[in-house]
């Protein structure tokens, strides 16, 4: 039984044994209602006040039944908190309850599913953009870390239903897998594709068997870290000015270069089915146009500036950060 139910069950004990200790007074000694709160109160208290006037017989009996029924009552109090409080899992509850409200009020947050070397990754990319986001995790180091860094996360297995949703899932606008296992990444891609149809999950892969199963399941990206890393090294050897030159890029502002992306459909109207021309952003903030995502999800690099602006396409910008910033200013 959880310690809310215990408190609960305190509390409704309590309430049972003034009700008898009120009726019993007010039966047996003909005392008004607020007399015999006070003989109850000041039995089940054990304070030791004076009596309102001598017991007699059957009063003195169903006082020492009353004390009796006091005692019943401490222990069972006294028990609960030597099994919560001196154990530390009555402030635990409180303050999962509290996060859990903090969670229940996100909408539109990111959740991330493992909190490993992959989720700490994109939490960390996550803060640098004020994204709120929730973890999922189960392992005890990794959740020491997360009381740590004061961050919002959910205790247990991913692959179980009730976990997501208590994450938020059904209001939430992304989520991350990021476990070890592709089975365990598989599973949680399905349930949640089937509880938030709208939502872009990403998840990570190990074997090439898994991405076209990930991908049928229902996730929007599939990324493989082993692979990346294989192909960056590779690169580093053919390439190596153009892969730095694209390492230098970033879309947090930490380098001397950003990429930064609008949708249009966040635009005012007086945008909308306009070109790219109309817009004059390399005029007004400096940046420069390099792709365009149309609303089919297909990427064109270099747009010309006769692309118009439709529902559901996407601007990628690149610039200098004090450009984007004048960007971020403008829009």
């Amino acid at each position: 039984m959880k310690i809310k139910k215990k408190i609960y069950v305190a509390v409704l004990l309590l309430l049972i044994v003034l009700t008898i200790g009120v009726s019993g007074y007010m039966l047996i000694s003909k005392d008004s209602f607020v007399d015999a709160l006070y003989m109850t109160v000041i039995t089940v208290s054990t304070v030791g006040f004076g009596l309102i006037h001598p017991l007699t017989v059957p009063e003195k009996l169903f006082t020492i039944f009353l004390i009796f029924l006091s005692v019943f009552l401490y222990g069972y109090v006294l028990k609960v908190i030597s099994e919560n409080i001196t154990i530390g899992n009555f402030f635990e509850e409180l303050k999962l309850k509290k996060m859990q409200k903090k969670i229940n009020a996100l909408k539109q947050h990111t959740i991330v599913c493992g909190y490993g070397r992959n989720g700490q990754q994109a939490v960390s990319k996550l803060k640098k953009f004020n994204k709120d986001c929730v973890i999922v995790e189960r392992h005890e180091e990794a959740l020491n870390q997360l009381d740590s860094e004061d961050k919002n996360y959910i205790i247990g297995n991913a692959i179980d239903d009730d976990v997501l949703i208590a994450s938020g899932i059904k209001s939430a606008s992304n989520l991350i897998v990021a476990l070890p296992s592709d089975a365990d990444n598989l599973f949680i891609v399905l349930s949640a594709r089937q509880m938030n149809k709208s939502m872009t999950i990403i998840s990570r892969a190990s074997d090439e068997s898994s991405y076209k199963k990930l991908k049928i399941a229902g996730a929007n990206n599939v990324i493989m870290p082993d692979k990346l890393g294989g192909d960056h090294m590779a690169a580093l050897v053919v390439t190596p000015d153009i892969i730095e030159f694209v390492d230098m890029l970033s879309v947090g502002g930490e380098c001397s270069s950003n990429l930064k992306e609008i949708i249009v459909d966040d635009l005012s109207r007086e945008y909308m089915n306009k070109s790219i021309l109309d817009l004059d952003l390399r005029k007004q903030t400096g940046c420069s146009v390099i792709g365009f995502k149309t609303p089919e999800h297909e990427y064109i690099v270099n747009p010309d500036s006769t692309t118009q602006l439709v529902k559901g396409s996407t601007l990628i910008l690149l610039g200098r950060p004090e450009q984007v910033e004048k960007l971020q200013s403008l829009f």
